[in-house]
């Protein structure tokens, strides 16, 4: 069964959405989901807020790891370099930028999406242009949550974000492409050697497909980077050439 979505034209989808919001806007003005102040653009978030959401300005090119100065690795990628080859994070995670992603994962916010979506699709554009993102990928592959998880919470939040990527930009989404395979215990209330351990073999591939040359590994957040690691080294032993992790927003590590 063929799982992968085929793209659409990003310009005729994007010319659509952007009169109907015009319309939506027009009957019922933005408001900003994080103070409630009337919005001040075509979307729900003010322009104070929007300034208070951190940019991850200086990181590592490997793994987006935010860095105190610049350098072309951190520490940890020098030891230990991830499967994936290089990671595109545009945003800290933290506060104001928590609450909107909470209100998506967990709040079941559609607003507070559609707000993520946009910062993530203004970023990446700016990354193509500028050059930051030098080469485009066959496809973007959201990670996966496990059936039983996916169940409990209605939708994945990284299929949700890709979907609009994948239409502005005319991109390939491959939900099915990669398969989460085992029901793993949360990661947060893990060590980095039990996060390691709890994500070993968590992740197959549909062979029923060759494998891409190149893709973009979806996912909200990277924290410690353990689940995008062992995703893209399920797809690198599948043959993918290359792995491209985009992320919206980085956390610093824990110390």
């Amino acid at each position: 069964m063929n799982t992968l979505l085929p793209a659409v034209n990003p310009r005729a989808s994007s010319k659509v959405d952007g009169l109907w919001r015009r319309l939506q806007f027009a009957l019922l003005p933005p408001h900003c989901l994080l103070c409630g102040a009337r919005g001040e653009t075509l979307r729900d978030l003010c322009r104070a807020c929007l300034a208070d959401l951190a940019v991850n300005h200086i990181a590592c090119a490997r793994c987006a790891l935010p860095l105190a100065a610049p350098a072309a690795l951190c520490g940890e990628c020098l030891k230990n370099a991830p499967a994936f080859d290089t990671a595109f994070a545009p945003y800290l995670y933290g506060h104001p930028l928590d609450l909107l992603l909470t209100k998506l994962k967990f709040g079941h916010s559609l607003a507070a999406g559609r707000v993520l979506a946009e910062l993530w699709t203004t970023a990446l554009r700016t990354a193509l242009d500028d050059g930051t993102i030098a080469s485009v990928p066959d496809f973007i592959v959201p990670v996966p949550l496990h059936p039983s998880r996916l169940r409990e919470r209605g939708y994945n939040q990284a299929l949700e974000l890709a979907k609009p990527l994948a239409r502005e930009f005319g991109l390939v989404l491959a939900p099915g492409l990669l398969r989460r395979t085992r029901a793993t215990a949360a990661q947060s209330d893990l060590d980095a050697v039990a996060r390691r351990k709890n994500l070993r073999s968590a992740f197959e591939v549909d062979t029923n497909h060759a494998a891409p040359a190149h893709v973009a590994l979806l996912d909200d957040v990277m924290t410690t980077g353990t689940t995008l690691r062992e995703a893209a080294r399920t797809l690198k032993r599948a043959g993918v050439a290359r792995v491209d992790v985009w992320v919206l927003a980085r956390a610093p590590h824990r110390h």
